[in-house]
């Protein structure tokens, strides 16, 4: 499976590209930043972004596009531009129909390291040493991408063949879990 990681931002938008499945090596393809000018109006930045980010869909083709989940933080301005940059991902994905992922950045982290409180510089640490890299990958933004795709291999390849499962399970099974939940009872008879 090949993942595209974006760890969105107006400024910087890290991108990053890995090989890999569950339970064997992987493999960083590619890792780099989007920027853009903070002078520069916003339109014009999403429009580098977009451009930036067709051009790395061009030149990797992934399977699957993973972005970071964006949450409330204190500057509001800042979530919006994070925000922005993750719709302008999930679009680029979405309009070659590619399937888009969204990880908190507490999943990655314990996807990562194995703490969903780890802090930059031990998630970078772990980046490296699970790519088997000769240095970290700089700035900040670009391991994290690589972290969100190291997170859904690892995490939504198995969240994705259980949800498989589930799907094709036949209807015993179904009358079974929704006894255990009445109110999802009433909802699927709907």
């Amino acid at each position: 499976m090949r993942v595209l990681g974006v760890d969105p931002g107006l400024t910087r938008c890290g991108v990053g590209v890995v090989d890999g499945s569950p339970g064997r090596p992987l493999r960083m393809v590619g890792v780099g930043v989007l920027r853009t000018p903070a002078d520069a109006e916003i339109g014009q930045r999403l429009l580098l972004i977009e451009q930036g980010m067709e051009s790395w869909l061009d030149e990797h083709r992934p399977d699957l596009v993973a972005v970071e989940r964006v949450f409330a933080q204190h500057n509001v301005s800042t979530v919006m531009g994070t925000a922005q940059a993750s719709a302008v991902a999930m679009l680029c994905a979405t309009r070659r129909g590619l399937p888009v992922t969204l990880h908190t950045p507490s999943e990655v982290k314990a996807a990562v390291t194995g703490s969903g409180r780890a802090d930059k510089a031990q998630v970078t640490a772990m980046v490296t040493r699970l790519l088997r890299l000769d240095a970290p990958p700089k700035p900040a933004d670009a391991a994290d991408a690589l972290a969100l795709a190291i997170c859904h291999i690892w995490r939504g390849a198995a969240t994705d063949r259980i949800a498989a499962a589930l799907a094709k399970a036949p209807g015993p099974a179904v009358a079974a879990r929704s006894t255990a939940r009445p109110a999802a009872r009433q909802e699927y008879r709907r």
